[in-house]
């Protein structure tokens, strides 16, 4: 297998495919990150201040979880693989995405928001992730109007420099500890389970996961798409890629890390086409550094579902 990292510049040229317009210049989106509270950690993995100025801005979500996001600046909309368009409600609850998603949005775009775990998902929703997955929905439609009337206010006292980006992630991290509620102590067992499963290996072994839950293979299964959106089989793929984007936008890699890439995919170009569907990337690109907001989407303390 060649040395990834060696070639990355040659496959520059290669285009982005489904995404098809050419991105902002990173180095005009800014994006704060702030740490969610102990109390709430098992259930988001990180709260952020994205904003941009631009008059139009193109950018690309990479596949995820699902996030509760608030929008006081920008109109626009998010492109899905199914061909259908969703716009950016004021107050959105973006389900889980199965791939990387491009959005286009009148500018400026401010937005606040927490990343949800799985069990942040399931716990907050009470949804089947794999029933309501690529979707970016009004909140309200999923949690009541409770969400309306904070969303409102925290839009309102944003945009009269009232409270500050900080200020409204924590607030929304706030909500999302006092709405969360207990599901099947199994079901989360298995969560789990499927976590450590998925950061085993970029191409974990599905009878790995059968041995370690208590369920049978059907089971397994339902379970699966119920709590995270895909079967998993399509859950290792799309970790795989996440997780392979994570590596090779590391500066350097180890000779180690270099095999198991090696041994994921079928060749360099497989790999490649693999990272542009679920982040939305090239490698080449992979390695900005003016890219904040996917850096820490990507980064492995932010791939809860990776058994961290």
């Amino acid at each position: 297998m060649v040395q990834y990292q060696e070639q990355i510049e040659a496959e520059d040229g290669i285009d982005m495919g489904e995404i098809g317009f050419e991105l902002t210049e990173s180095s005009l989106i800014f994006v704060d990150y702030i740490a969610p509270p102990a109390a709430i950690s098992d259930y988001v993995t990180t709260l952020y201040h994205f904003r941009c100025d631009e008059t139009k801005i193109r950018d690309v979500q990479p596949a995820s979880v699902g996030h509760l996001a608030i929008f006081p600046h920008g109109k626009g909309e998010m492109h899905f693989r199914a061909g259908h368009r969703d716009p950016n409600p004021e107050i959105a609850m973006m389900t889980p995405l199965s791939t990387a998603n491009p959005i286009v949005v009148d500018g400026p775009f401010h937005v606040m928001g927490a990343a949800l775990t799985p069990l942040g998902w399931a716990s907050l929703t009470g949804l089947h992730a794999g029933e309501h997955r690529d979707r970016l929905r009004e909140a309200s439609e999923i949690l009541g109007d409770d969400v309306v009337k904070l969303g409102e206010r925290l839009n309102n006292q944003y945009r009269t420099g009232e409270m500050t980006g900080r200020d409204c992630a924590l607030a929304l991290a706030e909500y999302i500890g006092n709405k969360v509620k207990p599901i099947n102590s199994r079901h989360a067992d298995l969560i789990k389970v499927v976590n450590t499963w998925l950061g085993s290996s970029l191409n974990p072994d599905l009878s790995d996961l059968l041995e370690r839950a208590a369920y049978s293979e059907r089971q397994v299964q339902r379970l699966t798409e119920r709590y995270f959106g895909l079967s998993p089989q399509a859950l290792a793929r799309k970790y795989r890629a996440l997780r392979a984007a994570a590596l090779l936008s590391f500066p350097s890699l180890t000779p180690e890390f270099e095999a198991e890439l090696g041994e994921a995919f079928f060749d360099q170009s497989h790999m490649i086409r693999e990272i542009n569907r679920f982040v939305g990337r090239t490698p080449a690109r992979l390695r900005d550094s003016d890219s904040p907001y996917l850096s820490e989407m990507i980064d492995p303390k932010n791939l809860r579902e990776l058994g961290g």
